[in-house]
C-alpha cells in the first residue's frame, strides 16, 4: 500500500536544531534545491526518517579534513516523503516515477 506525497518541507539545519519529519517506516523520500527545484537525491529505504538523516548536504575534500575552517554553507535543500508498507513497495513506486520521468524527459526533448 502506498499512501501519497507529504507536503515540501525544508531540510532541516543542524546549527538551527531542527529535525526531521518523517516517516520511521519503509517509503520513498525526495529532496530537492528551493531555489531550482533540480533534484538532490531520491530513494527507496526502509526507513525514511533515518535515511533523510544520514544524506550528506555538506561535502568535504580531502583537504577540509586538515585545514580547519568555518562551517560550509548548507544549500537551501527541501523534501518530501511517501510512506509504504513494504520496501518492496517503495521500490516498485520509486521505478514507476523513474519510467514516468524519463518518459516525460523524453517526450519533451
Amino acid at each position: 500500500m502506498i499512501s501519497t506525497w507529504g507536503e515540501w518541507k525544508r531540510y532541516p539545519r543542524v546549527e538551527r536544531g531542527e529535525n526531521i519529519e518523517a516517516p520511521i517506516g519503509p517509503g520513498i523520500y525526495e529532496v530537492r534545491y528551493a531555489s531550482s527545484g533540480q533534484l538532490f537525491s531520491f530513494g527507496a529505504v526502509d526507513n525514511v526518517a533515518h535515511a533523510l538523516s544520514l544524506l550528506s548536504v555538506n561535502s568535504r575534500s580531502l583537504t577540509s579534513w586538515f585545514v580547519r575552517r568555518g562551517p560550509a554553507p548548507t544549500p537551501d535543500l527541501e523534501y518530501r516523503t511517501c510512506a509504504t508498507s513494504t520496501k518492496a513497495d517503495a521500490k516498485a513506486a520509486a521505478e514507476r516515477m523513474i519510467g514516468r520521468r524519463e518518459t516525460y524527459i523524453n517526450g519533451a526533448a
